[in-house]
């Protein structure tokens, strides 16, 4: 039996072929590296037996950036949490964000919302407001935000 990596996941987006995730480390906790080892051998074990299939499953390593290296770390972690959010939408799989069975973003929009797994609200989602209202509320403006650039 593997032994439990501790982490928390603030987004998780399959699109096709790939996948999209916001991992948030935990203080004294594993490193990116074995967290993302450890997700991608549970992936493949679940999809090889459900596949009746054994072997490799991913290809290469994953592309990893760290929001709070970036420049401006908030209006950055709002921006890639919209865009893995639409990325089902722009291909083509999802008519919206919302509306996705398996996406993650009503975690953040409905107080209380389940999915199959377990998404952690990102602490920059808590900086936004007192109540879960007030913090849905200024989290959809950066939807606005990040649908604007799009149109530039």
């Amino acid at each position: 039996m593997p032994r439990k990596v501790h982490f928390e996941l603030n987004a998780v987006e399959i699109v096709g072929n790939h996948i999209h995730l916001i991992i948030r480390t935990l203080e004294n906790g594993e490193t990116i590296s074995l967290i993302m080892q450890y997700i991608k051998a549970r992936v493949a074990e679940k999809y090889n037996k459900a596949m009746n299939r054994s072997g490799a499953f991913w290809l290469g390593r994953f592309g990893c950036k760290i929001v709070e290296e970036s420049d401006d770390p908030r209006p950055y972690f709002f921006r890639l949490i919209w865009y893995i959010a639409y990325n089902p939408v722009r291909k083509g799989l999802s008519p919206n964000p919302r509306e996705n069975p398996i996406g993650f973003i009503n975690c953040y929009l409905i107080e209380n919302y389940e999915l199959p797994i377990k998404i952690t609200l990102h602490p920059y989602f808590y900086d936004l407001g007192d109540t879960f209202e007030e913090r849905a509320e200024k989290f959809l403006l950066y939807e606005d935000m990040y649908l604007r650039n799009l149109d530039t």
